[in-house]
């Protein structure tokens, strides 16, 4: 196993949080490190969980809604570091066995053995890697009893198939991101979560939020990412997602502009070269047919004109 060079960086230098910290660091980067965003924008406390995560080895569960940048955040965070880091996504179909690992046929010499294969928990935890469990209120409840075992920030593991135990690495990080803080989801917009096991939502060192960003960072977001587009039309979307955010805070709509929509309306934006052509891409046409006459009347109260639809017809408040 090749072992990094570590250095230490200075927290308020790289982020402007956290004066007198110092943060473990490695020279160079290897092959699991992220690709750094120079464009990317941290939210100070969020990003201060995530800073006091990797300084001081502490399990940082970071909630909040979708396409707010809970993962980037602790990604881009990893690039800065050059600190290795590697997502799971817990899906229904990631298994126990996919994190400890599993005894399977591999080829020795031309000759086929039966041998152990660690799963990717088992991997991380020998390894100076940061591991994010994204979806975390996903999980199935035999794959988070296996995670439990670590979550203390020295937390040995034991493979009883292999009779081991496995002490992790002074360099393995624990994170998780989630839509919901572990009391399950009354919105309905988060399908497939569930309350977590409060035993284990205990054991998780540090718990942040990360909300959508006020419009000025979200304006900063898409300016640095798409330079070309103007001010009025970078303020116009953003004002638009508010007004999404806050039909749905209401009631009205049951789906919402994330900054990641907003994203990806801007980059349609530079490709077709029409605002409402763009956003019926982005958003408009996942909405529900009896939302979308609110959904246009936002648009015409924003952008001053009728939003097409895909036929050539108009919406109708």
């Amino acid at each position: 196993m090749e072992e990094l060079t570590e250095i230490r960086r200075d927290a308020e230098e790289l982020f402007g949080l956290c004066p007198g910290l110092t943060l473990p660091a490695f020279g160079e980067p290897s092959e699991h490190v992220p690709e750094l965003d120079e464009a990317f924008r941290f939210v100070d406390e969020p990003t201060r969980a995530i800073l006091l995560g990797f300084a001081h080895n502490r399990r940082v569960y970071l909630h909040g809604p979708h396409g707010s940048g809970k993962s980037s955040h602790i990604e881009q965070v990893a690039a800065r570091l050059n600190w290795p880091c590697v997502r799971v996504n817990l899906d229904g179909h990631v298994t126990r066995a996919d994190l400890v690992g599993r005894d399977m046929v591999v080829l020795r010499d031309g000759k086929q053995v039966t041998e152990f294969v660690p799963g990717i928990l088992v991997w991380a935890l020998e390894r100076p890697v940061a591991l994010v469990f994204d979806e975390y209120d996903a999980g199935r409840p035999d794959v988070m009893f296996v995670i439990q075992r670590v979550l203390e920030s020295q937390g040995r593991f034991t493979l009883l198939d292999q009779n081991r135990v496995i002490t992790p690495h002074r360099h393995f990080r624990l994170f998780a991101t989630a839509n919901t803080a572990g009391q399950g989801d009354a919105s309905g917009l988060y399908a497939g979560t569930q309350a977590l096991n409060q035993a284990q939502m205990d054991r998780w060192h540090i718990i942040a939020e990360l909300g959508y960003l006020a419009p000025e960072r979200e304006q900063e977001v898409l300016r640095s990412r798409l330079p070309s587009l103007d001010e009025e039309t970078l303020r116009r979307m953003t004002v638009l997602a508010g007004l999404c955010r806050q039909a749905h805070h209401q009631g009205d709509l049951s789906t919402l502009v994330s900054l990641r929509t907003l994203i990806t309306w801007a980059e349609n934006l530079a490709l077709v070269g029409d605002e409402a052509s763009a956003f019926r891409m982005a958003f408009f046409n996942r909405c529900d047919d009896a939302e979308r006459a609110l959904v246009a009347e936002i648009f015409q109260r924003c952008f001053d004109r009728e939003l097409e639809l895909g036929d050539g017809s108009t919406a109708l408040f």
